[in-house]
């Protein structure tokens, strides 16, 4: 017992001796004279780390002796650095002043690497965008937000439904990848409609990778990938509300609210979308817009630990009514074939949560799970769907050296995935028993990141999966950084992709029952070698900046499944490609802020997207990808002008498309016009925290033809006349020999319209 009570006290007095030979470093970050609340300080490399109070001030305690970077850094102001030597029980005092940035070079992104970077030094280039980017043109949702990237097109794929996916450098939706706070929450079925009801309120910033990630996250991060980063409840306001309407009677609220109780600290937020008015501009029968209803509570948790280790816990609640046909419909008509329309109800759950074990080493443990409903019909055709994904990694960041950083991760995810259609269903037509999707998909990735100097960097990376269904997996990936000034950098990016395709997910078209789908053989994944090369510039001229940011991409698939609508008007089918899709083109953006109080942002990028497949005669066929554009230009100009007024006028602009029309003799247009939403905005800022805003949408009030839905009057085809071989007859009252269909879109129904919405902010 006496050598037990020894043995404490020799410890109490051993710690007691580190902990008086420990340094600390205090200090205050001001901002034009003005504490900076919420500041990140912290030593590079090291688990120390802490946010400045109300007062701006801050301490770091407990350091062992060292050569240490100290390093502060705030969204929307130029991050601090310092090298400090600390000797044994030294305490140092480090006043800071931060300089608000005219660009975001500076702000720290997670994204490409899965570590903390400032953007600047990241060997993968990563876009950054902040929700008052997004309030230059204010919308319900983070789907229609993302209009005004360049690169990024949110794409219809609906005339009726509206539904919709995200394209990046003209791949289809289903190739990107949409994470919040790192983790594959939207995906699969919910790529349809779960984007919809992310609370505007809880962004922090979003930031976007375009080019291959498939090494760090796994399937569908082939285009690129979208990262909603939602804000860190000790740094949230305590206050936030944006209500908004327009003149076709949509009605938006966001509103977020932070609260503490005992060590942690919460932030909820809520988002609700009601419109109920169906307009018929066009004069086709169908409501121009689909009806909404929509609501989506989220709640996020950060906890205080020892050591400042991670914390946090979120979870979301998304449920939505929508519909939209004929102009007469009602929810009694749901299922039957007086009146079309496509209704569909959607509930879905998600948690998510990060937790940093208490440990000598940096290893973090990310988990989420999601369950995504939807009970639809379009027209008489049901879909009913369940989808359940479990996922959850370990993450080891080891600094190996100064020059050498290691990230390991053990990823594991698990699909559930069932419905009403053949896709889960037994081939056998005696016996047919349902027959749910359960994928397993556990892996291992390894990342070093090499800085051999100030001017070059290399990040290598390589991962392995294994698929329940499709075995073995590989995907490297390769990046390299070279900075030949502190104003230009080069980088180079180059990797594999793949992914597995669930066909009554991912396209519409295969559930509005207007074409009968067929799968022609057992469909193998999908693969794909991307390689981009992306160059920054930065200009100084006086106060004012100009940043250049120009990509070159290639990606080059193998098995890609693509849907046939040529072969017959009246089908679709699915196979692995025959041959190879390409995908390749240019991309400039560039960032100006003037000496006078204007800013400019402005992107244009001009692509190629085809598929080569044989012939009969076994000769290469080139064939355009349809509705991808050839052109796409964004553009973003803020001037503010004195007394709090401002004024945004943002648009983008689309080349022609490639529609997909029912056959050689479908009067529609073969190609898209090229066409251009611009919006104009005036914002009222006042000193208590209110902002007021309002303008006018799509100010040249384009709109889609008319026509654009074939065979509107006959939604059902019940007037249709067939031959034996089933083919649709040619008659008077159907001079084309068409079928209703709602798949050729290209561009929102909605027209010109006014808005006016108001802010309020509680710091």
């Amino acid at each position: 017992m006496k050598i037990f009570l020894y043995i404490l006290c020799g410890l109490w007095v051993l710690s007691g001796t580190a902990q008086a030979q420990n340094a600390r470093i205090e200090g205050r970050v001001l901002s034009n004279n003005k504490p900076l609340e919420f500041a990140t300080v912290g030593l590079k490399n090291t688990r120390f780390g802490v946010l400045t109070d109300s007062s701006g001030t801050f301490q770091l305690t407990g350091i062992p002796a060292g050569r240490y970077q100290f390093i502060v850094s705030q969204v929307g102001y130029e991050a601090f650095q310092k090298t400090v030597t600390l000797t044994p029980g030294q305490i140092i005092k480090l006043p800071v002043v931060l300089r608000e940035s005219a660009n975001t070079l500076q702000d720290v992104v997670v994204t490409g690497t899965m570590r903390e970077v400032s953007k600047l030094e990241s060997a993968v280039p990563v876009e950054i965008y902040t929700p008052k980017f997004f309030q230059k043109n204010p919308t319900p949702n983070i789907y229609e937000a993302l209009q005004n990237i360049n690169g990024v097109r949110p794409q219809l794929n609906c005339n009726v439904c509206n539904t919709g996916d995200i394209h990046i450098n003209g791949l289809e939706g289903p190739y990107t990848m949409v994470l919040i706070d790192g983790m594959p929450i939207v995906s699969s079925l919910s790529t349809v409609y779960g984007l919809s009801g992310i609370p505007n309120s809880l962004v922090e910033r979003v930031e976007i990778v375009k080019g291959p990630a498939s090494t760090l996250y796994g399937s569908e991060a082939v285009a690129g990938l979208i990262n909603i980063i939602t804000k860190n409840p000790a740094k949230a306001p305590l206050l936030t509300a944006d209500v908004f309407s327009t003149t076709w009677q949509e009605l938006n609220v966001d509103l977020g609210v932070k609260f503490r109780l005992g060590k942690a600290t919460s932030l909820t937020g809520l988002n609700y979308f009601n419109y109920q008015r169906p307009f018929d501009k066009n004069g086709d029968g169908f409501t121009d817009i689909t009806l909404q209803h929509r609501i989506s509570i989220f709640n996020k948790w950060q906890f205080e630990r020892k050591e400042n280790r991670q914390a946090s816990l979120a979870a979301r609640y998304y449920y939505e009514d929508r519909w939209g046909g004929q102009t007469g419909w009602t929810p009694r008509f749901r299922g039957g074939d007086d009146l079309y329309a496509e209704s569909i109800y959607t509930k879905r759950v998600e948690l998510l949560g990060t937790y940093q074990l208490p440990v000598a080493e940096k290893i973090m443990f990310n988990a989420s799970f999601n369950s995504h409903q939807q009970d639809s019909y379009y027209g008489t055709t049901p879909y009913l769907a369940t989808q359940r994904i479990f996922f959850g990694q370990l993450l080891w960041d080891k600094t190996l050296s100064p020059t050498v950083t290691l990230l390991v991760g053990t990823p594991m995810r698990y699909t559930f995935y069932d419905d009403n259609t053949p896709a889960t269903r037994s081939s056998d037509s005696l016996n047919p028993t349902n027959r749910p999707d359960r994928i397993f998909l556990p892996g291992v990735f390894v990342q070093p990141e090499f800085t051999f100097n100030p001017q070059h960097k290399l990040l290598l990376g390589l991962r392995y999966d294994y698929n329940s269904r499709h075995g073995s997996i590989l995907t490297p990936r390769f990046s390299y950084k070279w900075s030949p000034t502190k104003s230009d950098i080069v980088r180079f990016n180059a990797g594999t992709g793949y992914r597995v395709v669930n066909l009554f997910t991912e396209d519409h078209a295969a559930l509005t029952g207007a074409r009968e789908v067929i799968v022609q053989e057992a469909l193998k994944p999908e693969r794909s070698w991307n390689a981009n090369v992306n160059y920054t510039k930065q200009l100084t001229f006086g106060k004012g900046f100009l940043g250049i940011d120009a990509s070159v991409f290639y990606t080059y698939f193998t098995n890609r499944i693509l849907p046939d609508y040529d072969t017959d008007p009246n089908k679709i089918f699915f196979a692995n490609l025959n041959g190879y899709s390409i995908s390749k083109g240019f991309s400039l953006n560039l960032d100006a802020n003037f000496t006078f109080p204007l800013k400019v942002v402005t992107g244009i990028t001009v692509m190629d997207v085809y598929k080569v497949e044989p012939d009969d005669n076994g000769r290469d066929v080139r064939t355009r990808q349809v509705l991808t554009e050839r052109v796409t230009g964004t553009w973003s100009a803020t001037y503010t002008f004195s007394k709090g007024f401002s004024v945004d006028y943002t648009g983008n602009l689309y080349g022609p498309m490639r529609l997909p029309v029912l056959g050689p003799d479908d009067p529609r247009a073969k190609y898209s016009p090229t066409w251009s939403i611009q919006n104009i905005q005036l914002t009222k800022r006042f000193d208590n925290g209110f902002e007021v805003y309002g303008g006018i949408k799509n100010l040249l009030n384009f709109t889609p033809p008319a026509n654009s839905i074939a065979r509107a009057n006959d939604p059902f085809d019940k007037r249709l006349t067939y031959d034996q071989n089933g083919q649709v007859v040619r008659t008077f009252e159907n001079p084309y020999g068409l079928t209703f269909d709602p798949n050729y879109v290209f561009a929102p129904n909605q027209g010109i319209r006014g808005f006016l919405g108001v802010r309020y902010t509680v710091k």
